[in-house]
């Protein structure tokens, strides 16, 4: 092992030397040459002025390497350097996460490039106002919940980062449930997600950070079918008194097409209790279809980002106060759902 010797990926003194020996044989080439067709004596060859005499020396010096070819390999290298060196780092623990467990390097690099196909390719996600979510400092990010499985959010993050200007990242707000389930619960919190609590919120908004919010829960996203699109409850306003604790501004948002994508038509009770579960979902392809039925329908979807509401005028009591949490719960909560019906009506095609 003392033996060893470390070999950089991108070590060009191989490729230089061998595109150098070529030049110097066709500079001592050209010289014979003109030699050989014209006689003159070399004073004469000598006095040529010295630009041209650098133009003539220039192959021999081997200084300037050739123009890359369309062929070069040096950015596959480069690629395979990186990915390496990701590799390494994560062996090793060479990396950092959070108080919350959020892992932004894993996020970036792996996780947002799986989520990215099915956000762009399956269910060709259009995205408005996002102008309207701040370039920096904490904001609350409220939207509304559907599709028997939460694929929403995870589709408001990728909105987030990959549409806004800042690139920036979304944290969501996860039910209890997320975090007992065995490699859902690690997922969650390397993609930045954490408990929805208040406590939790607040440590985020305080930090700068988006945290996003969907209050109806499961409610909203195990209810019916023929529910589809309708706002449920919006739990006590909780979220309204951390975002005036904050002082950031309340960004309501509104998704289109995810309550397609699982059409819910029944709810076996019986064995949602039996497996601690708040539904266990009967869909037109699950689960009379097996592991097939629990693939989504490819529709398209839409998401908008709503104009800011702000907290940062009221007094530091204003949130102990029951009817404003209850006049600002209702205005996000109306202002989602005028958003959605305007939508429903714009769209043409649940699929198109």
């Amino acid at each position: 092992m003392a033996d060893a010797k470390v070999i950089p990926f991108d070590d060009d003194r191989s490729r230089g030397s061998a595109v150098q020996r070529p030049s110097r044989r066709r500079g001592a080439g050209s010289r014979r040459k003109a030699t050989e067709q014209q006689p003159a004596p070399v004073r004469e060859v000598q006095s040529l002025p010295a630009g041209a005499a650098g133009q003539e020396d220039a192959p021999m010096s081997g200084v300037e390497q050739p123009p890359e070819q369309p062929g070069d390999e040096s950015g596959l290298e480069r690629r395979i350097a990186s990915g390496l060196s990701f590799l390494r780092r994560r062996l090793t623990g060479d990396y950092e996460v959070d108080d919350f467990g959020y892992d932004e390097e894993l996020t970036d690099q792996v996780l947002m490039s799986l989520l990215r196909p099915v956000y762009e390719k399956y269910f060709r996600v259009e995205v408005k106002g996002v102008e309207n979510i701040p370039a920096e400092g904490g904001a609350l990010i409220v939207a509304n919940h559907s599709g028997t499985l939460p694929l929403d959010g995870l589709m408001m993050q990728v909105a987030v980062h990959d549409n806004h200007p800042a690139g920036r990242h979304l944290r969501l707000l996860a039910a209890d449930l997320v975090f007992v389930l065995p490699v859902v619960n690690e997922l969650a919190r390397k993609l930045g997600h954490t408990l929805a609590c208040s406590e939790d919120a607040a440590r985020l908004l305080d930090q700068g950070e988006l945290v996003g919010v969907m209050p109806e829960g499961f409610k909203g996203l195990g209810k019916p079918f023929g529910d589809r699109y309708k706002l449920q409850r919006f739990g006590r306003g909780g979220f309204v008194s951390t975002a005036l604790r904050a002082g950031v501004p309340i960004v309501p948002c509104s998704v289109v097409g995810a309550e397609e994508i699982y059409p819910m038509i029944g709810n076996a009770k019986t064995l949602a209790r039996l497996l601690g579960f708040p539904y266990f979902p009967l869909t037109p392809t699950f689960p009379w279809l097996g592991p097939l039925g629990a693939v989504p329908l490819p529709t398209k979807w839409t998401i908008q980002f709503g104009e800011p509401i702000p907290t940062d005028g009221y007094p530091p009591e204003a949130a102990e106060d029951p009817m404003l949490m209850f006049n600002l719960t209702d205005q996000v909560r109306e202002q989602i759902q005028h958003t959605l019906y305007k939508l429903l009506v714009q769209r043409r095609s649940v699929f198109f």
